[in-house]
């Protein structure tokens, strides 16, 4: 039975009648035949491949066939097809348990769908052209496929730098491949040359495994002998594979680095905390010391000091550290540390010592007391010593201003201005923190000084009468002045703003003409003496606006009190009539009586201008005056 593509192959019998035609045609139809076919194919497993098979001089008819070629040299028939006239028939015999099978197509070409690892064979294609002869030709098919991620598993445990022999450090693995890569190992991304014979300092083994798929397994072990030096060292290695058309490929694992046992060669032993450059520590301080060897091993560290050549042991751990707690200066002295490593070599250098240097400052002294006191405008010299360990420097200050370094303190010509506190300071450039400083306070005795101050001035001859003035007096000196006013109203005395010693008190007035006569003075005392201002205001001028004033106001109240005094002067003269007709009125059809002399006397005395008519005339026109 003749496979699916034998049709497919008859389908395409013009073409290849038409190719056979035009080689008929050749002046050289009638030589032998020849076969053209590329020597070596490449793809990329997966993909789809061709082989051309291309007869030349051949004469029709003629009959294409393919081979495999196997490792022992046995052909196997693939496919043919054989031009007869205008026809052409093209037949696959067997494709032996290929998947997807063999195809040939219009052109006789051998057409293998997707390539395979197993496709690797040498294909022969054999043209028969009768009288022409026959030829042949083969084709090798190389199939490559790309490796997977390259995969390495560094050793387990730890790598001793002891051992005399080369130790296995990694295995590395490439798999499924084709053809079989190529494993290099790297260190500090460095190639090694490693040789793949057994010797004493490196070499590797390989192991190439072909898979159930056909593709290929590369396994590389290194082994190194090593060393010190590898403790901080990256290694990796990189499968290197090959593509078609002579390109190339690299995958890289991951990096490790090993884990080395390795003796102690080297002792550090410093001071760890608090220090200074210059080695000191300080007095009272918690000093540590610590001591750090070389070696990969966990190892007993012996701390002890050097005392008359001998070693007086004061502490083994396996830290490393040790804590001298609240130093005094007696410790002072040469310290040692050693590192107990039984795997170091005889010559190693086990121990190391360092001199501890503790630093002291003792309390200030000063040549006077602490508290001086001195007349105005004398002269003295005070000191300041101090004992310490390095030598400390000493300098004098005042509010915070130096005044010169040394311990001599030199006060000439003393004024108030030089009262106040001296501070000798104690320091040590080398050992920051450690510093001491003592107070000396300066009392300088004297008369008081006085400073007036007017707060509000004015020029003399512009005060006027009733003007208010606030006046202030400072004064300063030892022991403190005591301040009084020759006026009443004077502030309790209390330190000025302006401070060194001064204090202050004001006195707020009003200015008359008796004070610009008298003045107004303050007066600052001490047991040494007094010290007297007078604030003098000239000529007051009277206040004229406020005077006018004041009269009128006078003028208001006598008029007010004379109107109240005829107001009531009217009722009482009201009420008069009526009390007279309650006594005894005139019957009716008398007729009216004059008035008597009393009652016309009255009249007279206290109405004026009224001098005639009768009561009842006279009483209406003083109604009608009011």
């Amino acid at each position: 039975m003749e496979p699916p593509n034998a049709q497919a192959g008859t389908r395409g019998a013009p073409q290849l009648l038409v190719l056979a035609l035009l080689l008929g045609a050749h002046p050289g139809a009638q030589a032998e035949v020849q076969v053209s076919v590329p020597p070596l194919v490449e793809v990329m497993r997966g993909e789809p491949v061709t082989l051309d098979c291309t007869p030349l001089g051949a004469h029709d008819p003629f009959v294409l066939e393919w081979f495999l070629a196997d490792r022992s040299g046995a052909r196997h028939l693939l496919a043919s097809a054989e031009l007869q006239g205008s026809e052409i028939q093209a037949r696959v015999h067997n494709s032996r348990g290929r998947n997807p099978p063999y195809q040939l197509d219009s052109r006789g070409r051998l057409v293998l769908a997707e390539a395979q690892v197993g496709d690797e064979q040498d294909y022969v294609c054999v043209v028969r052209a009768g009288a022409a002869g026959t030829a042949e030709a083969t084709a090798r098919l190389q199939v490559f496929a790309k490796p997977e991620a390259t995969e390495v598993a560094p050793t387990k445990g730890t790598v001793s730098v002891m051992d005399e022999f080369a130790q296995e450090i990694a295995t590395c693995n490439s798999r499924n491949g084709n053809p079989a890569p190529q494993i290099i190992w790297y260190r500090n991304r460095q190639p090694l040359q490693v040789p793949m014979e057994v010797n004493s300092e490196s070499y590797m083994t390989s192991r190439t495994v072909r898979e159930a798929s056909g593709l290929l397994s590369l396994t590389s072990t290194l082994y190194l002998r090593v060393h010190k030096a590898d403790l901080n060292a990256f290694f990796h290695c990189s499968a290197h594979y090959r593509l078609p058309k002579g390109q190339h490929g690299r995958l890289d694992s991951p990096s490790f680095n090993l884990t080395l046992h390795y003796p102690t060669e080297h002792v550090q032993f410093w001071v760890d905390s608090p220090s200074t450059t210059e080695g000191w520590v300080r007095e009272g301080d918690s000093v540590h010391l610590s001591c750090r060897g070389d070696g990969s091993s966990i190892s007993e560290y012996a701390f002890y000091r050097l005392q008359d050549k001998q070693e007086n042991m004061l502490q083994t751990n396996y830290n490393g550290s040790f804590t001298l707690e609240g130093v005094q200066r007696s410790q002072s002295g040469t310290y040692g540390c050693r590192v107990e490593d039984y795997d170091a070599a005889e010559d190693a250098e086990l121990s190391q010592t360092l001199e501890l240097r503790v630093a002291y400052l003792d309390p200030i002294e000063l040549s006077n007391k602490e508290e001086l006191s001195l007349p105005l405008g004398s002269s003295v010299d005070t000191n300041c010593s101090v004992q310490g360990l390095p030598t400390p420097a000493l300098r004098w200050m005042k509010d915070s201003v130096p005044l010169g370094e040394g311990p001599t303190l030199s006060l000439n010509l003393v004024t108030f201005d030089s009262a106040g506190t001296y501070i000798c300071e104690a320091s040590m450039p080398t050992v920051p923190l450690l510093s001491r400083t003592q107070a000396l306070k300066l009392l300088v005795e004297g008369s008081p000084e006085l400073r007036p101050e007017e707060i509000q001035p004015k020029a003399e001859g512009s005060w006027r009468e009733g003007d208010e003035v606030r006046l202030v007096c400072s004064a300063r000196g030892y022991p403190e002045p005591k301040l009084s006013w020759n006026q009443l109203g004077g502030s309790p005395a209390e330190p000025a703003p302006r401070g060194q010693g001064w204090v202050s008190s004001s006195l707020t007035l009003k200015v008359t003409s008796a004070l610009s006569q008298e003045g107004v003075f303050c007066e600052a005392s001490n047991p040494h003496g007094t010290t007297k201002h007078v604030f003098h205001f000239g000529t007051v001028a009277p206040q004229t606006s406020q005077a006018g004033v004041a009269v009128m106001a006078v003028a208001v109240s006598v008029g007010l009190l004379l109107l109240v005094v005829a107001a009531f002067y009217c009722m009482r003269r009201k009420g008069r009539p009526g009390r007279q007709g309650e006594k005894g009125a005139l019957p009716p059809g008398k007729p009216e009586l004059s008035h008597s002399g009393s009652q016309r006397t009255e009249q007279t005395g206290l109405l004026t201008g009224s001098a005639s008519g009768g009561v009842r005339h006279g009483s209406g026109g003083f109604r009608d005056e009011c």
